[in-house]
């Protein structure tokens, strides 16, 4: 009911009472013991509305004196959270500028009154971490934390971020085995604990890992088959660094049947079997990969093989020149080949056509070399020449058709004599030359 209502009323109930007593006043005798009050009856009525008036004034001061504090308390808390608001709001605006003192001054300053503490001090953390001040960023995180415990895969994610961002990797892998064994299914848990192993270099946990990064897609399939070659490339180079020999055996064997006919395994495992000597090994490799797909690098480690039957090798390479016939690799390959086993003319014809097509220093020196070894010095001479000239690089500097010292040209062996200054006198010539 509103206030005019209220008053309307008031009003028409006066009225009509005061109408009523204009006739009759009436009269009222109150006796209480020996005492009597004799009265009017409108000035009863009066009375009894002006004790109803005090009394239900004094009844709403007592209420509202008793929840003054109360009214207070809630009056402040309504300030602090404006206050908060907006200085979250301006703190967060700070951030997106990169102005980081301000904000950090900002998203603190009313951050236990703020609605969405956690928000606060996580972002103070990263404008913090921003600063340098890298224990500040660590005690906004426990804030964070406190603020709302349930919330700890996103504060140690965040944690986890800022870590790795400072190069702190030992305590980055904390915290992500922390996350894994509260949320070992996130997928951005796993992304951030692939990229940690691959900077520390880890590749024996990467590996262990993949299968989980496999079955969440935490990238896409190509990307995954790419980082898992890198992986085994890498436990590889590892295992040929070692004295045991069963340690790169060891390795092979790691890789799945599914990458095993990949070309840059296969290259990689049989050239660290060629440095080894294990020629008996890495040839059947080498032959059923190249049978898959013709690969340069693996034809050049094939020509690198001292096997045991050379004629039986060079007679697969040469199979090859149906699908390369003018590859220099290739042609290089089988001019080695030919050479070990003891075919010079063949070797020569193999070797000269992969330096028509192009072929690399390589296909000079070896040229170069059989040349010299069936006494055809003049042209080993001219293929080392020709080989010289074609290892790139600017042309020689140009120089006359016939070169020959000067009488007065100082020679080489001779000290350059600096020319006298300036008004000095040339010095006298020795007694014993005149």
């Amino acid at each position: 009911m509103s206030m005019l209502l209220k008053l309307w009323l008031v009003l028409l109930a006066g009225t009509a009472v005061a109408l009523l007593l204009q006739k009759d006043p009436g009269y009222v005798m109150l006796a209480v013991g020996p005492y009597t009050v004799e009265m009017s009856l409108a000035l009863l009525i009066i009375a009894i509305a002006a004790a109803f008036t005090l009394l239900y004034l004094g009844i709403r001061l007592t209420v509202r004196a008793v929840g003054l504090p109360s009214q207070v308390r809630t009056w402040q808390q309504r300030r602090g959270t404006r206050q908060a608001q907006r200085s979250t709001t301006r703190g967060l605006l700070e951030v997106a500028e990169g102005n980081w003192k301000a904000a950090e001054k900002h998203l603190i300053r009313h951050a236990e009154n703020s609605d969405t503490p956690l928000l606060n001090y996580l972002a103070a953390a990263r404008a913090a971490q921003s600063l340098g001040a890298h224990e500040r960023r660590d005690s906004y995180i426990r804030l964070a934390h406190e603020s709302m415990p349930s919330a700890d895969v996103a504060v140690s994610l965040t944690q986890a971020e800022l870590q790795l961002a400072h190069n702190q990797l030992e305590q980055a892998l904390a915290t992500l085995k922390h996350l894994r064994s509260i949320a070992p299914q996130h997928t951005y848990v796993l992304r951030l604990l692939k990229r940690l192993y691959e900077q520390l270099g880890d590749w024996e946990h990467l590996r262990e890992l993949m299968p989980e990064l496999r079955k969440r897609k935490v990238e896409d399939a190509d990307s995954l088959r790419a980082l898992e070659i890198r992986v085994h490339q890498a436990l590889l180079e590892r295992a040929s660094l070692t004295d045991d020999e069963r340690d790169l055996l060891v390795a092979w064997t790691g890789v799945p049947r599914t990458l095993r006919s990949e070309p840059l395994l296969v290259a990689d495992y049989a050239g660290y079997l060629i440095e080894r000597e294990q020629f008996s090994d890495a040839e059947p490799l080498l032959r059923d990969a190249l049978k898959q797909a013709f690969v340069e690098p693996l034809a050049a480690l094939y020509g690198q093989l001292e096997a045991p039957n050379p004629g039986r090798a060079l007679s697969f390479a040469e199979s090859l020149l149906e699908q390369q016939p003018r590859n220099p690799v290739l042609l290089l390959a089988l001019g080695r080949l030919a050479l070990r086993a003891q075919l010079w003319g063949k070797a020569r014809g193999f070797l000269e056509a992969c330096i028509g097509a192009g072929g690399p220093p390589e296909a000079y020196r070896e040229l170069g070399h059989l040349l010299e070894q069936l006494g055809e010095q003049r042209a080993a001479l001219d293929v080392y020449r020709h080989g010289l000239a074609g290892t790139g690089g600017p042309a020689p500097i140009a120089l006359p058709d016939s070169i020959r010292p000067k009488i007065n040209m100082p020679q080489l062996d001779q000290p350059v004599q600096a020319p006298p200054p300036h008004g000095a006198r040339p010095p006298e010539p020795d007694a014993a030359e005149g």
